[in-house]
């Protein structure tokens, strides 16, 4: 990937389209509770598209969007300077040649730069969570364009101040050389150029069609991924398939009804929420910035992920008034560290804490680690999970970012989270009836039914598989916890399915970064909306006006309703 490797001759050109983007306000405050009313009312209204300006950019200012951060720091800042550099002998420091950088590039005396600044990584190389060999690649030269695609900006603010050894001469850097073209490339710029505009795109499924073509081979093979066989990952899109509708009719005037609702307290257009997901700037520049905007401006909850490539900062300012954001966490192996984090986001205002507990172990996410290989060994990365790839393992995307992340987990944990916020608790990855029941003894006010998208355990149960368990076997359980549920939902008729069986809401992952990879916000937009249109469609078209009409006995295992394949809670005779 030649936007991974170098800053190219094209950055300053790919500056002119985002810059304004970054630099962008709301000329007046928009109120989120408005949005939310919206969504009461008919089907076929709702708020104009703003058009894209990410995907009808030329290739070239495409192509360097992935240096943006980098270049503007460059181009934008009078002054850069260390952490430290209220300390006299930064202050007075000279400014570090590019020369003497490149004569610091082994693994026992490594200086990267980054957005214009020097960085003794050496000491730090065994600690970082991707591995010594991520920075190792990149020493002696510039690692921004890498460092700002993989991180937050305010990540190297962790570093000890004095890893910072001061300034680049920009005198002495060395123009971008020109860039030949790659295949990855050259198929990109192809798949854009005869990319519809989001406006045409009419399924969920539309844009990971399109996403496939037009993302790079590490952003979608990241995103794409699931584990080993995929055996999981296929059975949560075919298991919403097992389940049918029982429709109900002559329910009275269908043309007015509401899709609004509210989960641990918290209001929503639609009962979707932007499920936690990593990386988004792997597929846009603006990362989940692009996310938080299209939440707000479609009324629903955007939960933010702890691998956000975006800062925490950055999301919670480009919130509207009013607007919920809840926040994901996998606990870190320095609890000090996650009970700082807790806080700091309690403190800038989340509506609620997601412990995410079903990353036990790191798996083998079969496409991330054959881009892995594939980039190693300079041959095109497989987009077949079944592809054969020799080579020496690497870190993927996956195994980059989640080094930190404690495998030692107990239902003792649950307390320690609580411990640092007042905010509601959720717990993610739950896949089994007996567990919501210990969630619910162990004080959690929520739970997401969950298999990490398949990324985890393979042949691990379906969500909507457990939470039918759950209604069959122990259906009190509702009243005593909030349940949410994600994996494989690709329709506003799978949200209905899991509403009518008792859930609370419903999480979407993945078409959410397809939708930000292809169109970037509009996409985002564009995606929530063919949700939002889906699920009022599916609802009244079954007997629902509101979300509180659905019942259970509107959906259930496919086929007919006798012997052992009826439910227990479907009426035999009579009206519900």
């Amino acid at each position: 990937m030649t936007a991974l490797r170098t800053i190219t001759h094209h950055a300053r050109r790919g500056l002119e389209i985002i810059k304004p983007a970054v630099h962008s306000r709301p000329q007046t405050t928009r109120a989120f509770s408005a949005t939310i009313r919206r969504s009461g009312t008919c089907a076929d209204q709702g708020s104009p598209f703003r058009s894209a300006s990410f995907c009808g950019s030329s290739f070239g200012m495409i192509l360097a969007s992935f240096a943006v951060a980098s270049a503007y720091l460059f181009h934008e800042q009078s002054t850069v300077q260390c952490e430290a550099a209220e300390t006299p002998s930064l202050r007075q420091q000279r400014l570090i040649s590019y020369d003497e950088v490149q004569k610091h590039a082994t693994k026992d005396d490594c200086w990267v730069i980054i957005n214009g600044l020097v960085y003794d990584m050496t000491d730090f190389l065994e600690a970082h969570p991707g591995g010594p060999s991520a920075i190792i690649q990149q020493a002696g030269k510039d690692a921004s364009s890498k460092f700002t695609l993989l991180h937050p900006p305010d990540a190297i603010a962790t570093l000890p101040p004095e890893y910072c050894l001061g300034a680049i001469d920009p005198e002495t850097v060395p123009a971008p050389e020109e860039q030949e073209l790659t295949e990855d490339d050259i198929r990109q710029a192809a798949a854009k150029e005869a990319m519809p505009p989001a406006a045409d795109m009419l399924l969920v499924q539309d844009f990971e069609n399109w996403a496939e073509r037009v993302l790079s081979t590490t952003a979608w093979a990241y995103y794409r991924s699931a584990s080993d066989e995929e055996a999981t990952f296929h059975g949560n899109r075919d298991a919403w398939r097992r389940y049918f509708f029982r429709p109900r009719i002559l329910r009275g005037d269908m043309s007015q009804g509401s899709t609004t609702t509210t989960f641990l307290g918290i209001p929503t257009s639609m009962p979707i929420f932007i499920a936690p997901a990593a990386m988004a700037k792997l597929g846009h520049p603006l990362g989940e910035v692009n996310l938080t905007k299209a939440a707000g401006m479609s009324g629903i909850v955007q939960a933010i992920s702890a691998n956000a490539s975006c800062s925490l900062e950055e999301m919670f300012d480009a919130r509207l008034e009013g607007q919920p954001l809840v926040f994901q966490i996998y606990l870190n192996k320095d609890r000090s560290a996650s009970s700082a984090l807790i806080k700091r986001v309690t403190q800038l205002g989340a509506s609620a804490i997601i412990l995410t507990v079903d990353v036990c172990w790191q798996s083998k996410r079969t496409l991330d680690v054959r881009a892995k290989l594939g980039e190693m060994n300079n041959v095109p990365a497989a987009l077949s999970p079944t592809a054969p790839v020799a080579g020496v393992k690497g870190k993927s995307v996956s195994e980059a970012i989640s080094g930190y992340q404690d495998s030692n987990l107990a239902w003792s944990d649950i307390a320690f989270v609580k411990k640092h916020t007042h905010l509601p608790v959720i717990i993610k990855g739950v896949q089994s009836v007996e567990d919501v029941q210990l969630c619910v003894e162990h004080g959690a006010q929520g739970v997401i039914i969950s298999n990490h998208g398949g990324r985890q355990a393979d042949y691990a149960p379906a969500p909507i598989d457990v939470l039918y368990e759950l209604r069959e076997l122990r259906p009190d359980l509702f009243s005593k916890i909030d349940v949410m549920v994600d994996g494989g939902v690709r329709s506003g008729a799978d949200v209905v399915k899991a509403l009518a069986l008792g859930a609370n809401a419903v999480g979407i992952g993945r078409p959410i970064l397809y939708a930000n990879g292809t169109h970037g916000e509009e996409g985002v937009e564009r995606v929530l909306k063919i949700f939002q249109e889906e699920i009022t469609n599916t609802m009244r078209n079954i007997g629902a006006k509101r979300i509180e009409d659905l019942k259970p006995e509107m959906v259930g295992p496919m086929g007919p309703w006798v012997g052992r394949n009826r439910p227990s809670y479907a009426p035999v005779t009579g009206p519900p």
